[in-house]
């Protein structure tokens, strides 16, 4: 040993002189990312060479796969809710082009409806007021234009592959013909109604508003209960000579003018009690909740028991509960079917009104007895009709009162109304609560403009659920859809059991027009499925905007007359349909008239809120004119919040802009991001996240370039070592990869992203980069450059590499591209073109993997010694040590059919085995320095090295392979 040190200097010497012989990574795989820089060159390869346009045609004549993409709205930049949605569809779409099916992507825009109309009213100013509809709706056009360029630029940089030169848009006219052509269908199913109902509408933008429109935020309203006089005597001759009053609850002042009922449930008891010598009515199961809310001090606190209450308990546990001081102040108890029919006067203007019943009132809040007015509620309104009320709703488009308010309110915003009616009611003396009373709730409000919305009774165009049982075909059809997650199928469910008529007119001006004449005479309107489709035919030629452009009578044909009253003018009508209306006709604009799409639609992927829109409008356009739902798959996911699961707000300043994502870190640790995450709940977003994204990442970047780095001299044509005459661990490795890829593969059918972004990252880190290339590199670097285990090595990470670029591409598709671009010897143009590995798990697989847990058990004790011999000092590298591991018999089995190989497997410069006593049922380690010399070309220490042999025995065979070839 001591000669050996004195030539160490000559040892270095000599590892100059071998550098040249040890076959060291070469690649143009850069270790720095630098996404930001270098995505965009990837983009714009694959769309100069048209790869999307190729993975699709080469599955040509193969099994298709429709997913049908919902439009994103044309207005404003992308933001991370877009993000996480067209990830998710282009990762569909790459995966089932990749496993050999057509897949189509062609996305659209929503172009139509108020944001893009009051932008672009915004930007023309005092202009608008000189400009026709037609001008103005150019100009609509041709600000959702702009952003439509905007954001397919956007999408396109997040590495999104579809056929972007040819979207659909909502306002294409071939579109806009459609919308209308299905309209049609709708009349000629009997479908389409028009009345005077009250709808959600939104006194700031003066339209109506689609429930899918409609937000609830906190809000505070006033609180007030109110006397209206009885002009009937009590049911039954109760009470003769007393008047009592009927107390109801409201947080809506401003609607009490339009109050033509007070409704109660037939079924529940009311009674009437003597509050301080005025007799009142309210639910029996209310009476002390309002008196805590009127008159608290008609009430007594008493204790109860409860709970355990035997002769033997130490203390018997009690409640207090509030108790009326005098009972006797009730006076009678009747049902509320007796009330049925009762007069009694309003309070505001003297109207004589009745009592009626409904089965909506319930004695959860309030008084049980509920205010109603037809004009300004969908209950009231339903109720309202089955006793013949007027649908009364004297507020205009503004929020403002009309003439049928009386002349004290006409004028003045319902806004500003409530304190006025409030005051009235006080100096009536028929307001019982404080006149400064309020409650915070849940109040409906327009998801444009976050203003609170009134119910308003206006003439709507409207989709009847009742007509040939529309709404229980539409249950019914959920049920044959398969919803992912399952919840999605409970929320569809609960929307369409509830939702009332469908009100699909607006009062704007983007839009596509209702075609619907109206007669200047009767004012009959004609509805008629083939004058639409007249119009239809000129939409297609000159877009929608020829409705405002050509009068009548190029729609109606010479000489048509009102089928009514004969008479030869008419106007058109002046609404728009509803935009959920335009996108809800996509299945039939869309997917029915693109040859490699079609329906039924394989997968709908939309985010949560679109149960309530285009899940629900797409599903009932699709049952009036096909019948039957226009999907087979929904998926949903959640909405993106911070990192504290809270919604991302101006306010709280907790936005992740993707702009500065983008130049700080690249798209793809956004794509990372979506994969990561079960979009089943809403999805985490923030920095800290994104920067456990980059360590993600790096894992698997790092993955990808070492096997490149080893793979310089390898052309698989010439090289590739079969299977079964590989090294044992590189048939290991393989295994692994091969169950790896059935687990990703299972998990993009069944959508399960999380899945493959977990499976992939483990397998990086764990199997392959800490154990199976660790094992590796010795092989890899010293072995003879031809040598069957240096080729064996070599095919193993080319098929583990390939396998990784395929499958993990839809996720990482920038980086898998660049590595295959990097890749020598490959086939293809591009990564989208290589198909995906079978991943299927052959015969043998499971034995190997069993075999080879209990070898790396072994292992992981050898790295436990080596580490407790580094910290004594004993060692340096673990090429110092020589292990002796002693074994029980099955285990020792293993180890002895690897010992040629164990030195390699442990890393270290040698290893003894041995039996382990009886009793031991773990391998036990002894770490000891190895003799001999550093080989000053692999850095073994062997004792056959000496002056005249300086390298180890393995190095020599290396290097006499590689000089005889």
């Amino acid at each position: 040993m001591a000669e050996h040190d004195t030539n160490e200097p000559t040892k270095n010497q000599q590892a100059d002189d071998y550098r040249g012989s040890v076959h060291l990574p070469q690649t143009t795989f850069p270790m720095k990312a630098s996404l930001p820089e270098r995505e965009p060159k990837t983009a714009a390869f694959w769309e100069e060479h048209r790869i999307y346009e190729k993975a699709v045609a080469q599955n040509a004549g193969r099994e298709k796969f429709v997913l049908h993409d919902g439009p994103p709205y044309a207005n404003g930049h992308i933001h991370n809710g877009h993000i996480l949605n067209k990830v998710l569809k282009d990762m569909v779409v790459k995966y089932m082009n990749m496993s050999g099916r057509q897949c189509e992507f062609i996305p659209g825009w929503d172009c139509h409806g108020l944001p893009i109309e009051l932008k672009t009213e915004e930007q023309l100013g005092s202009k608008k007021r000189e400009m026709d509809k037609v001008a103005i709706r150019r100009a609509c056009r041709a600000y959702a234009e702009k952003f439509i360029d905007i954001q397919r630029n956007e999408f396109k940089r997040m590495g999104i592959l579809a056929r972007w030169d040819e979207p659909y848009l909502t306002m294409n006219y071939a579109y806009e013909a459609d919308i209308v052509r299905e309209l049609a269908k709708v009349v000629r199913g009997g479908y389409l109604k028009r009345g005077k109902k009250p709808v959600y509408w939104c006194t700031k933008d003066h339209t109506a508003l689609a429930e899918a429109e409609v937000e609830y935020e906190d809000h505070v309203s006033p609180s007030i209960h109110v006397a209206f006089p009885l002009i009937s005597d009590l049911p039954g001759g109760r009470l003769p000579g007393k008047k009592a009053g009927l107390v109801i609850w409201t947080t809506t002042p401003w609607t009490l003018p339009a109050n033509l009922a007070i409704c109660v449930h037939p079924e529940v008891t009311y009674l009437a009690y003597d509050l301080k010598g005025r007799v009142l009515v309210v639910a029996q199961d209310l009476l002390t909740a309002f008196l805590t809310e009127i008159a608290p001090d008609e009430l007594a606190v008493r204790e109860v028991e409860v709970g355990n209450t035997s002769a033997d308990a130490v203390q018997k546990p009690s409640l207090s509960v509030a108790a009326l001081k005098d009972p006797t102040r009730i006076l009678c108890y009747f049902k509320g079917s007796e009330l049925e029919g009762l007069k009694y006067r309003h309070v505001l203007n003297g109207r004589e009104n009745p009592v009626i019943c409904g089965d909506h009132v319930t004695t959860d809040s309030g008084t049980g007895l509920v205010h109603t007015a037809p004009g300004h509620g969908a209950e009231d309104y339903d109720v309202g009709r089955k006793y013949g009320l007027d649908v009364l709703s004297p507020v205009d488009a503004h929020g403002r009162y009309t003439d049928e308010a009386g002349d004290e309110l006409k004028g003045m915003s319902i806004t500003d109304a409530n304190p006025v009616i409030i005051q009235k009611l006080v100096d009536l003396g028929v307001l019982l609560s404080d006149p400064k009373a309020t409650i915070s709730h849940s109040y409906p409000c327009c998801w444009r403009c976050k203003k609170p919305v009134i119910f308003r009774a206006t003439p709507q165009w409207f989709i009847s659920m009742a007509h040939n049982n529309l709404r229980q075909r539409a249950l019914d059809e959920v049920e044959k859809v398969t919803w992912i997650p399952q919840w999605g199928h409970n929320r569809i469910h609960g929307m369409l059991e509830a939702r009332p008529d469908w009100c699909i007119s607006r009062q704007r001006a983007w839009g596509v027009p209702i075609p619907v004449f109206y007669c200047e005479k009767c004012d009959e309107p004609v509805i008629d499925a083939d004058i639409m489709e007249k119009a239809a035919d000129l939409f297609e030629k000159e877009s929608a905007d020829a409705w405002f452009a050509h009068p009548a009578e190029d729609f109606l044909g010479e000489g048509f007359k009102c089928p009514k009253c004969g008479h030869a003018h008419f106007r058109k009508e002046s609404d728009i349909l509803d935009v959920w209306f335009d996108s809800g006709t996509s299945f039939a604009a869309v997917a029915e008239r693109e040859k490699n799409l079609g329906l039924p639609v394989d997968l709908y992927l939309e985010g949560a809120d679109q149960h309530r829109g285009w899940f629900h409008s797409t599903l009932l356009l699709a049952l009036m004119s096909h019948g039957k739902s226009p999907y087979k798959s929904v998926l949903t996911h959640g909405f993106v919040v911070d990192g504290q699961g809270r919604k991302m707000s101006k306010s709280l300043g907790n936005f992740v802009l993707p702009e500065k994502t983008l130049k700080d870190m690249g798209a793809e640790i956004l794509r990372l991001w979506v994969a990561s995450a079960d979009y089943r709940d809403d999805i985490r977003l923030s920095p800290k996240i994104l920067a456990s994204m980059g360590e993600s990442y790096r894992k698997i970047r790092n993955t990808f370039r070492f096997a490149l780095g080893n793979l310089f001299d390898f052309d698989p044509k010439k090289d590739a070592v079969s299977e079964d005459k590989m090294r044992l661990v590189d048939r290991w490795a393989l295994a692994k990869m091969r169950e790896a890829a059935a687990k990703i593969r299972r998990a993009y059918e069944s959508y399960d992203f999380h899945v493959v972004f977990h499976t992939a990252v483990d397998l990086c880190a764990v199997d392959l980069s800490a154990v199976y290339f660790d094992v590796l590199k010795d092989r890899l670097y010293t072995a003879g450059k031809n040598s069957p285990e240096r080729r064996s090595a070599q095919t193993a990470l080319h098929s583990i590499l390939m396998d990784l670029l395929r499958l993990l591409a839809p996720m990482t598709s920038f980086t898998a591209e660049e590595a295959y671009a990097c890749l020598p010897h490959k086939e293809a143009e591009s990564v989208f073109l290589t198909g995906m590995p079978e991943g299927e798990i052959r015969e043998g697989d499971a034995e190997l993997l069993n075999r080879f847990e209990a070898l790396f058990a072994v292992r992981s004790e050898v790295q436990k010694a080596l580490e407790a011999s580094r910290r004594e000092k004993v060692i340096g590298s673990s090429l110092e040590a020589a292990v002796t591991v002693a074994a029980p018999e099955a285990v020792l089995k293993l180890l002895e059919a690897e010992k040629d190989h164990l030195c390699e497997f442990f890393i270290v410069s040698g290893v003894t085995l041995a039996k382990a006593p009886e009793g031991q049922e773990a391998a036990s380690v002894t770490v000891r320095r190895a003799p001999g010399a550093k080989c000053p070309r692999c850095w073994t220490y062997s004792e056959a090295i000496d002056e005249t042999h300086p390298v180890c025995p393995k190095c020599a065979r290396a290097l006499n392979d590689s000089f005889n070839k």
